[in-house]
């Protein structure tokens, strides 16, 4: 029996003492591929840490970074677009503080991992892992706008409100949906639908579980659907309010 996973971490939001909790728990080990679905930063104060750990796991696993919209927004400020009065609202201060503290040699680091974020990954079984959606009916490679990989909500509530009883092929199951035998998403936190674990709808997955607000912050095997959280992530940051 192969020990080969393919575990999915959710969005992780600066909460750098929630992900060493949950990569324990999940006991990666080199044989494991792991997903990043993307907003590392944005939230806690551990932004510069998180980024520089992340870096220094590829080092050692087989880890597959997909680029979220807050690590566009932050990537933007650190190649000296003009500061983003939106961003700082929501999660951009924290992450400009954190980076205030950082070394010229270490923000270059940053740039350049920033710069090497992946769109998308679709796999041999056919699973596209992506930060937050697409909109082409024909699939990824037809997308007209690439930022909507990391900006759109559509998918997930295309999903969320699929008759459970359409079976999939129905001239109205959303033709987006049979691309692929599954999706995984982050980008919109469950806790919107008052949930904190991994959450599936029609064939799509998602996979941030709040950690920016009141969430744990998880790792989710594909491959047998189980899943592992840490403690809620601002128990790891008293003093602090993150996105709440």
């Amino acid at each position: 029996m192969s020990t080969k996973r393919t575990l999915v971490v959710g969005d992780i939001h600066s909460g750098l003492q929630a992900l060493k909790q949950v990569l324990e728990k999940a006991a990666i080990t080199e044989d494991d591929t792991i997903i990043f679905l993307g907003d590392y930063i944005d939230g806690w104060s551990e932004a510069v840490e998180t980024v520089n750990c992340l870096i220094e796991l590829k080092e050692r696993y087989n880890c597959i970074y997909l680029r979220g919209n807050h690590d566009e927004l932050c990537y933007e400020w650190l190649t000296g677009k003009a500061d983003n009065p939106t961003w700082f609202m929501h999660g951009g201060e924290a992450t400009s503080n954190s980076y205030g503290k950082a070394s010229k040699e270490t923000k270059d680091r940053h740039i350049k991992f920033y710069e090497s974020l992946e769109n998308y990954h679709l796999d041999a079984e056919n699973r596209l892992f992506l930060h937050a959606g697409f909109t082409n009916l024909k699939g990824i490679e037809h997308e007209y706008f690439k930022k909507t990989f990391y900006w759109d909500r559509t998918l997930w509530e295309l999903a969320l409100s699929l008759n459970k009883e359409l079976e999939d092929d129905h001239i109205h199951y959303p033709k987006r949906l049979k691309n692929y035998a599954e999706i995984y998403i982050g980008h919109t936190p469950v806790t919107r639908i008052g949930k904190t674990t991994p959450q599936n709808a029609a064939n799509v997955w998602n996979i941030d579980t709040g950690a920016a607000f009141k969430g744990p912050l998880t790792v989710f095997n594909a491959n047998t659907k189980e899943y592992w959280q840490s403690e809620p992530v601002y128990t790891f940051y008293p003093n602090e309010t993150g996105r709440n």
